[in-house]
């Protein structure tokens, strides 16, 4: 983990927060990404209070050009990347016969097209370089079908299926590139903030008030991978609470 280079999406608050300070603190040199421009500079400032290294820029994952921009700024002060955590995501979930359109595209803009910009942004530089590390944040609702959860479930499902093929494509081509996909579950996060929807609002909030975890726990996995040896694997991680709840 020391002195490695790790870009993290989504890195304002949540999974991304806090698995920004566990990295950092292990050694790891973090470049934070995100809309809130004052969450990113607190949480930066905190780091380096704390004796670790960061930088961040504000990034809009839909945008290819905000994805290319901080993939730059990592190499051109750190010289290279090694690791991406490609985090960014939103939750509106809502019964279809509610119609949320927006809800639906935006989640297509962010937990897909954000995943696919970050890809496109540090792909050649992994290639170039033989090596690399591309990490995923997907969730339960990618492995199972769940009411008011279709759009979401259907983001985090192409999550899988497209780092499950990034890892097999990597493997045939030799570029030496791992991937992780985490599966969360029920984490306590601002995701629950994104439910515009009355009735899923309520029915999600009672269910993470009952079994969720805290982001942290994401973060210790988000490291066992990174930390595993340079030819190991470690492609699908599923972290949930330990009362079934799914």
């Amino acid at each position: 983990m020391k002195d490695k280079v790790i870009i993290i999406t989504g890195a304002s608050s949540g999974i991304g927060e806090a698995t920004a300070k566990l990295l950092a603190e292990k050694g790891a040199k973090v470049v934070l990404g995100a809309r809130r421009e004052e969450r990113l500079k607190a949480l930066a400032e905190e780091i380096r209070a704390a004796g670790g290294e960061a930088i961040w820029q504000v990034l809009d994952v839909t945008r290819q050009a905000d994805n290319d921009a901080i993939v730059k700024l990592a190499k051109d002060t750190y010289g290279r990347v090694d690791v991406i955590f490609l985090n960014a995501g939103i939750m509106p979930s809502s019964p279809l016969s509610a119609l949320k359109t927006d809800d639906w595209h935006a989640m297509v803009d962010i937990n897909i097209k954000g995943v696919l910009n970050g890809v496109a942004a540090v792909l050649p530089e992994f290639v170039a370089q033989k090596s690399g590390h591309v990490i995923a944040t997907s969730s339960v609702a990618g492995l199972k079908a769940y009411p008011a959860a279709a759009v979401y479930g259907g983001t985090k499902f192409f999550v899988r299926d497209f780092m499950e093929i990034l890892r097999m494509e990597s493997a045939m081509e030799g570029t030496n590139i791992r991937t992780a996909t985490i599966f969360p579950a029920a984490i306590n996060t601002e995701l629950l903030h994104t439910i515009s929807e009355p009735g899923t609002a309520a029915g999600m909030a009672a269910l993470y008030e009952q079994v969720g975890i805290t982001p942290d726990r994401i973060a210790n996995v988000v490291a066992f991978a990174i930390e595993q040896p340079a030819d190991t694997n470690v492609s699908e991680l599923t972290v949930g609470p330990t009362v079934q709840a799914w």
